[in-house]
């Protein structure tokens, strides 16, 4: 049975997008946080699901407000990408341009796609909850994708 850490070692060989998952908490304010974990379910109706660790202190604002969006990070975008994972929760939408979609959710304006979601359903999935939401507005622009890979930020091409 492999342990943890191999099983992290293995995992960081699978190359994923990078995205900032934002909500609402209950008194308004913006949160949200780095996830990587993000899927399409189904086109009809069109779901996506995204993976938050319970413990993370974003996790009660996306798991009970309703709905979540996902805004994907382009290849200039490590900075947010770390701010979002590591940074001041309370700090991390300082000096952001960011606009409030259908659901009420932030999305950051200078991503390369994103994805406005109405909560569907939440799965319990180990240390992490699975939360389901039907797409209720999208859009993508031009740009390269920040990668993450056996543990870092990466880019296509030079």
């Amino acid at each position: 049975m492999p342990d943890e850490l191999h099983f992290r070692e293995v995992m960081a060989r699978f190359a994923t997008g990078v995205t900032v998952v934002t909500s609402r908490a209950p008194d308004g304010s913006p949160c949200g946080l780095t996830v990587n974990s993000v899927a399409s379910v189904s086109l009809e109706p069109l779901l996506v699901l995204v993976c938050v660790e319970r413990g993370a202190v974003s996790h009660g604002c996306i798991a009970e407000g309703g709905a979540f969006a996902v805004s994907v990070l382009g290849r200039h975008h490590e900075e947010l990408a770390h701010r979002f994972s590591l940074g001041d929760r309370s700090a991390r939408f300082d000096e952001l341009h960011y606009r409030i979609e259908v659901t009420g959710s932030p999305v950051l304006e200078d991503a390369i796609a994103w994805l406005d979601c109405q909560v569907t359903a939440i799965h319990q999935g180990g240390d992490h909850s699975i939360v389901v939401g039907e797409v209720v507005a999208c859009a993508a622009r031009d740009g390269e994708p920040l990668l993450f890979y056996r543990g870092g930020y990466h880019r296509i091409g030079p």
